[in-house]
C-alpha cells in the first residue's frame, strides 16, 4: 500500500515536471518574446497580396529598385522614398517618390525622380523641426546629407565626415548610414563594407566622431549574419532601443554573380552600444531584407525593401 501511495503521488508531479519543461522548449523557439523583446518588435505575417511595390520593369529610369527605401507615415499618408534605376548594378541610382493611403496601394509621384544630381541609395529619412533630413549612400558608398522643406525638393549638403576616436578622418567606404535624434543628441549608426556596425555622434549633422573604433554590432554567430550586417533603423519603445538590421551568411557576397540570401534581424540595447540580437532572427522568413518599422497610430508594422517592397503585419 506505501509502494502505491508513493507511485500515486510522484505520476502527477512527474507529469508537472514534464509539462513545464515541454513549455519552457516551446518558448525558447524560433518566435520567443520576452520583455526584451515583446511580440510588437519581432513578430509578423507576411500581407497575402505581397509585394505592394517593385521596379516598373519597364523601359524607365526605375525599372528596378534596390537597397533600403524608407517609409513615414504623416498626417493619414505613407510617404515612400526609393532608389530606382534601369540597368545593372553600375547604373547611376536616383531618388523616387511614392505616396499610399494604406501603405498597400502606391502613386509614383508625377516628377519622378525627386533627386537626380547625385547617386542616391540606402536612404534615411527623418522629420526634425521644420525639415526633412535624408541620409543616404552616394558613390563608392560614401554617406551623403540631403535636407528638404517638403519631402519632394532635396538640397545636397555633401558627404559625411567620420572621425575616429583619435580624430583621424576614416577615409570611407561608409554607408547604410541610420540616424537617432534624442535629448538634442545626434547619433548615427554605419556600416564599412557591411563588415560591422559602427556608433558615431555630431553636433552639426555633417562631421561625426565616433563613440568607439570597434564596432558596436558585429557578424555572427548565428549563420545568418556571419558574413555581413547593415544597420537600417533603431527605434525605442518601452525604454529600451531596437535595431533593425540585415544580414547574410554569405562571406563573398560583394562577389559578382554571388547570389547571396539577406535576411532581415533585430537587437536590442538599452545604452545604444551595447546589443543582443534576438535569439529568434530572422525576424521573418526567406530573402526579404532592409527592414523598416513604420507606426500607423496604432501598431507598427513592417516594410522590407530590398529589391520589392513587402509588408509583414503584427502577427495575431
Amino acid at each position: 500500500m506505501r509502494i502505491i501511495f508513493k507511485i500515486l503521488i510522484i505520476l502527477p508531479l512527474m507529469f508537472s515536471v514534464l509539462t513545464s519543461c515541454r513549455h519552457k522548449q516551446k518558448s525558447r523557439g524560433k518566435h520567443e518574446v520576452s520583455e526584451d523583446f515583446p511580440a510588437e518588435m519581432v513578430k509578423f505575417t507576411p500581407y497575402e497580396h505581397n509585394p505592394v511595390f517593385t521596379g516598373t520593369k519597364e523601359n524607365t529610369w526605375d525599372r528596378h529598385i534596390r537597397e533600403r527605401g524608407f517609409i513615414l507615415f504623416e498626417a493619414g499618408l505613407y510617404r515612400m522614398w526609393y532608389t530606382g534605376y534601369d540597368g545593372g548594378g553600375n547604373s547611376v541610382k536616383f531618388l523616387g517618390y511614392a505616396t499610399s493611403p494604406d501603405g498597400i496601394h502606391w502613386s509614383r509621384y508625377e516628377g519622378n525622380p525627386v533627386f537626380d544630381s547625385k547617386w542616391t541609395e540606402d536612404m534615411f529619412v527623418f522629420r526634425h523641426g521644420s525639415k526633412y533630413y535624408m541620409y543616404a549612400e552616394g558613390t563608392g558608398d560614401v554617406a551623403h546629407l540631403l535636407i528638404s522643406d517638403d519631402g519632394i525638393n532635396w538640397n545636397e549638403q555633401g558627404d559625411l565626415i567620420i572621425l575616429t576616436t583619435r580624430g583621424d578622418t576614416l577615409p570611407g567606404p561608409y554607408g547604410t548610414p541610420s540616424v537617432l535624434v534624442e535629448d538634442g543628441k545626434w547619433h548615427l549608426f554605419y556600416e564599412i563594407n557591411d563588415e560591422g556596425i559602427w556608433h558615431a555622434v555630431s553636433d552639426d549633422y555633417i562631421t561625426w566622431t565616433n563613440v568607439s573604433d570597434e564596432p558596436v554590432l558585429k557578424k555572427g554567430p548565428g549563420e545568418y549574419d556571419s558574413g555581413a550586417v547593415a544597420s537600417n533603423q533603431i527605434i525605442k519603445f518601452r525604454g529600451k532601443y531596437y535595431m533593425y538590421y540585415h544580414g547574410t551568411s554569405d562571406s563573398g557576397w560583394a562577389q559578382p554573380g554571388a547570389g547571396s540570401i539577406w535576411t532581415s534581424s533585430v537587437a536590442m540595447s538599452e545604452d545604444l552600444d551595447n546589443w543582443v540580437k534576438y535569439p529568434g532572427n530572422p525576424i521573418v522568413e526567406g530573402d526579404h531584407s532592409s527592414p523598416i518599422m513604420v507606426y500607423d497610430g496604432e501598431k507598427y508594422r513592417l516594410y522590407t525593401m530590398h529589391d520589392e517592397v513587402w509588408l509583414f503585419n503584427p502577427a495575431q
